[in-house]
C-alpha cells in the first residue's frame, strides 16, 4: 500500500488552498466555490490551526444562522484538526476518514502543512490498485508471470 507522500507527489493538483483566522467565510467561501473544492485549511501566523468545510457551513451556519457571512472563519472552523504525515498509508488514512467521518486530512510533516489528501484521492488510488492487482492475478492465471 502507498504512503501518503507518494498520493500526494502523483496528484495533478498539488496546491492547498487556505485561508487565514481572521478572514471572513464570505472570503473562504468565494475561494471554495471558485477553486470547486470542499475545504479550506485554516492557517494563522503560517500555521495549521483548524479547517473549514462546506459541511460545516451548512451545518453551522446556513442553517442556524444566514447572516453570519460576514462573520470569522475561526468562528465555525474545526479546531480540532486531525492530520497525517507523510508516512502514513493509506490504509490508515481511510480508517481515520471512515471512523471519523471527514472527508478531507491536512498532511503536515514537522508540524508544517505539505498537502491535502481528500477522500477521492483514497478512492482513486484505491481503484488503481485493485485494477493492478487484477492484472497482476490475469498474468498469473495466464502462466505470463513477469
Amino acid at each position: 500500500m502507498k504512503t501518503v507522500a507518494e498520493v500526494i507527489r502523483s496528484k495533478a493538483h498539488t496546491s492547498v488552498y487556505s485561508v487565514d483566522s481572521e478572514d471572513s467565510l464570505r472570503d473562504g467561501l468565494r475561494i471554495l466555490a471558485e477553486k470547486g473544492i470542499g475545504a479550506l485549511v485554516v492557517l494563522s501566523g503560517g500555521r495549521l490551526v483548524g479547517i473549514v468545510s462546506e459541511r460545516d457551513y451548512v451545518r453551522k451556519v446556513a442553517l442556524a444562522d444566514p447572516s453570519m457571512l460576514d462573520a470569522k472563519i475561526s468562528e465555525i472552523m474545526t479546531r480540532e484538526v486531525i492530520s497525517v504525515g507523510p508516512r502514513d498509508n493509506l490504509q490508515y488514512c481511510m480508517e481515520l476518514m471512515t471512523e471519523r467521518r471527514l472527508r478531507h486530512l491536512p498532511v503536515l510533516a514537522e508540524g508544517e502543512l505539505i498537502g491535502l489528501l481528500s477522500i477521492g484521492d483514497l478512492v482513486k488510488e484505491t481503484i488503481a490498485e485493485q485494477a493492478d492487482l487484477i492484472r497482476q492475478l490475469e498474468q498469473y492465471i495466464r502462466g505470463e508471470i513477469p
